[in-house]
């Protein structure tokens, strides 16, 4: 089925459902394809290649509403896949709320290019995926003696999707990404410390070459030989840019109109006031070229935008959806995230790590859990004690806990440098003064 076809498909969805006596439709037509390869001793351990191909329809019913989803693409089968929906729908009970967004906030303008889709997707040929994934195994391997295990990886995925709205939205977005990477395991006496690395783009010809990505996994898992706990305390935190991630999620779910409105979030009201120091700004950004999550527009169809979250430690928007947005009485500005960015430091990791008399270097959260409603959190960290500038030891089994209004305004320098392998373009970040618990 071509492009055109499937937008033929999903408008005769929408009308089908409206003359079935639907008040408003959204119909999605999905088509994705996706690969995943895995390399132990230079074996095909994993290869698995799925595709879908379906259809989705909201219905709006006098504000009553349900959502329903086929395989079956024929008209026929949909005719009475759509009948059968429209008419469970009366059922329901309404909800004032129930609609679809305001033809306003949809996009103008939909021919900007993200730079999201690699046409020459088809052309990256089976025995070159499994190529990549040996040979990175292979460098990792031989980056040192006492490695027991090392995986090389590789995985790719194509995503089509059309969208269609009664009132009036057509959107299509086509999308390709391309990951590959390596897991190793080492010995250390009756330890096995593991690392990985994983990086990607949009487009084939730009992933990390097998030699960077085979050699970090292998360093990632070495570095970590001698873990062991040490004393309690208070010490300067610093946390690798590719793990700061973990952290945002304080703020990213109680920034939601969900959360407010049902009272389960500890940012309720803070908009304008300061929740974070003043190093502090992030910024949605849905229009990086290549970015992992850049889009035209959300998926209600509302029109993307650059949006300041957080300015200088300030709260500044919520991320509102319609649903939740109407109930709040808000203007839905687009209830998810997209590409994170920050405003960076001007030094980089090397540079913040040798002004640290006492620190701890975070490379990892391993396990915990941050509270909405309360903001307190709990989470295992383990990394590297830092001792005048120089990484003395690795450590693990150790624990920081608080509260994220006071936690975040301990927040002293960001690095200038931003992980590129994800849409959360997080830099380095340090942090003063935070408990440790340990021995």
């Amino acid at each position: 089925m071509t492009t055109k076809e499937r937008k033929d498909l999903a408008v005769w969805a929408v009308e089908y459902a409206k003359k079935k006596g639907a008040s408003e439709v959204a119909a999605s037509i999905n088509n994705s394809r996706s690969v995943e390869i895995e390399v132990r001793e230079q074996k095909i351990e994993k290869i698995k290649e799925s595709t879908t191909n379906g259809l989705s329809l909201n219905i709006y019913r006098d504000h009553k509403y349900s959502g329903h989803s086929t395989n079956n693409l024929s008209k026929k089968a949909l005719e009475k896949f759509i009948s059968e929906a429209v008419e469970a729908t009366k059922y329901l009970s309404a909800d004032e709320y129930r609609s679809l967004p305001d033809p306003s906030l949809y996009p103008e303008n939909l021919e900007k290019d993200l730079k999201i889709e690699d046409k020459s997707y088809v052309a990256v040929n089976p025995e070159k995926k499994v190529q990549i994934a040996k040979d990175i195994e292979n460098v990792a391997r031989a980056q040192a003696d006492n490695i027991i295990s090392a995986t090389g990886g590789y995985s790719d995925d194509f995503s089509e999707s059309i969208r269609v709205h009664s009132n009036g939205f057509v959107g299509e977005r086509i999308s390709t990404s391309f990951w590959a990477g390596g897991e190793v395991t080492v010995k250390d006496g009756d330890a096995r410390p593991e690392g990985y690395h994983w990086g990607g783009s949009r487009f084939f010809k730009q992933m990390p070459t097998t030699e960077e990505l085979g050699k970090q996994a292998a360093h990632h898992a070495i570095r970590k030989m001698g873990q062991t706990k040490i004393a309690s305390g208070k010490y300067d935190m610093l946390i690798e840019n590719r793990t700061v991630g973990r952290l945002l999620y304080m703020f990213i779910g109680p920034m939601s109109a969900r959360a407010l409105q049902q009272k389960s979030s500890y940012l309720e009201g803070m908009q304008g006031k300061q929740i974070a120091s003043s190093a502090l700004t992030i910024i949605d950004d849905p229009f990086i070229q290549g970015g992992f999550a850049s889009r035209l527009y959300d998926g209600e169809g509302i029109a993307s935008r650059e949006r300041t979250m957080i300015e200088k430690g300030v709260l500044k928007q919520y991320y509102i959806d319609n649903y939740y947005g109407k109930k709040l009485g808000w203007e839905p500005n687009g209830g998810r995230t997209s590409n994170i960015r920050f405003d960076l430091g001007q030094r980089g990791y090397d540079a913040i790590v040798k002004d640290i008399k006492k620190g701890i270097l975070v490379t990892s959260f391993n396990g915990g859990n941050s509270n909405s409603t309360t903001g307190d959190f709990s989470f295992g960290v383990s990394g590297f004690l830092v001792e005048n500038g120089i990484l003395v030891k690795p450590v693990n089994e150790m624990n920081i806990s608080g509260n994220a209004n006071q936690f975040w305004q301990k927040l002293a320098e960001l690095g200038n440098d931003p992980y590129l392998y994800s849409s959360i373009l997080s830099p380095t970040m340090l942090f003063n003064d935070i408990d440790f618990s340990g021995l």
